[in-house]
């Protein structure tokens, strides 16, 4: 695809971004009449604000110690078995930006042999990931919505934390669209949180901080991510439950 094979710097503050047309991002304070991005979802507008689409926040939000707190100092277990699903010198998929080194490790991970594809809707998140993965030229981040996204099939998908904060209907329409985006054999991997077990130390605040800034996780102590397909019999699927089942990986893979 076209996206792909051409690329255009555009200016950032301190660094260049080096990202293809469909990534396209004019830095507001340098931009008389910015580019039109795609929209916002409401969602996104109403809920995550404060941490996703404010810049100030997502520049201090965006360090590896944060993701580390937050995931309870699971991270590098959640992302080592993330990546254990994913060899060098293939094709990915990331279908959201990450906050802290996410990209970069996965990047890194896959060598110059692989590629790297990042897709996000907010400008913000784009120059952010942008700027952490100027060094390698493997990797390219979309400025776009992923469910408007038409890049190639791919040899894995790795959805990172992405489903607990979306609603329902998107959670069935971003599972069914990453399933049609891996090649016959490629993968699917999700990590995210999950139902722990009765007596887990951490399930009442996790709980309360479902409730009051993740209104859409418990979901998925309710449904299994399987339930999200279309057709799931067209895929093989295995779930593993990490601390003691504060969160799982699902590996789907396609027989077809």
């Amino acid at each position: 695809m076209d996206d792909v094979a051409r690329s255009t710097t555009y200016p950032y503050p301190s660094d260049a971004i080096t990202l293809p047309p469909s990534s396209r991002v004019d830095a507001p304070q340098r931009a008389s009449t910015p580019a039109k991005g795609p929209e916002i979802p409401s969602y996104l507008q109403d809920t995550y604000y404060w941490c996703y689409l404010n810049p100030r926040n997502v520049q201090l939000l965006d360090r590896e110690f944060v993701v580390r707190t937050i995931l309870w100092q699971q991270h590098r277990k959640l992302q080592k078995l993330a990546f254990a699903e994913i060899q060098p010198g293939q094709s990915v998929l990331q279908p959201a930006s990450v906050y802290g080194s996410f990209a970069p490790n996965l990047a890194a991970h896959i060598g110059p042999e692989g590629s790297l594809d990042v897709v996000d809707v907010a400008a913000v998140q784009v120059r952010s990931v942008g700027s952490k993965l100027r060094e390698f030229p493997n990797a390219r981040v979309h400025h776009t919505n992923i469910l408007d996204f038409a890049g190639r099939p791919f040899d894995v998908v790795c959805c990172y934390f992405l489903l607990h904060e979306v609603p329902d209907d998107y959670k069935f329409k971003i599972v069914n669209l990453l399933l049609e985006k891996v090649n016959p054999g490629g993968k699917v991997v999700f990590v995210d949180y999950h139902k722990p077990r009765w007596w887990h130390p951490l399930k009442l605040i996790t709980s309360i901080v479902f409730d009051t800034l993740e209104p859409f996780a418990k979901r998925l102590w309710r449904s299994e991510i399987q339930e999200f397909a279309n057709e799931p019999g067209h895929f093989s699927w295995h779930k593993e439950t990490i601390f003691a089942g504060l969160f799982q990986k699902v590996v789907a893979t396609r027989m077809d």
